[in-house]
């Protein structure tokens, strides 16, 4: 059986750092793909970043692009999402999610994906 749990998620300044993590049950490597994403009630669930297996294929939603960066963690079962210069915008439960399905563009859609984490709260304050 296959899981996501994120962790990390908490209350910042805004201009400040937070760092996410996505445990899965299954080695990172072994999805196609793994990707954030975040709700907000004015805007519902939305792409935030995803990364590919291999590691170096990422992609970002514009409003994040420079600001975020999804790499492996710190072991073989976990992703990050580094969150920097964050703003009062950012603020949203954010989503771990992953695939099996492997592509030749990244994958970007909520119905791409299969695994779904409970969500971690992020709430920028201005």
């Amino acid at each position: 059986q296959v899981h996501v749990v994120e962790s990390g998620g908490g209350l910042v300044l805004a201009g400040g750092s937070l760092s996410l993590s996505c445990e899965a049950s299954k080695p990172t490597a072994t999805f196609g793909f793994m990707a954030w994403f975040r709700d907000t009630p004015e805007k519902g669930r939305e792409f935030v970043a995803a990364a590919h297996r291999d590691g170096r294929t990422t992609d970002y939603a514009d409003s994040v692009k420079g600001r975020f960066t999804v790499s492996r963690g710190n072991t073989r079962n976990t992703m990050s999402l580094q969150m920097n210069s964050l703003k009062p915008a950012d603020t949203a439960v954010y989503y771990c999610a992953a695939t099996f399905r492997n592509s030749n563009w990244v994958l970007r859609s909520i119905d791409e994906y299969t695994y779904w984490g409970q969500g971690t709260q992020v709430t920028v304050s201005s």
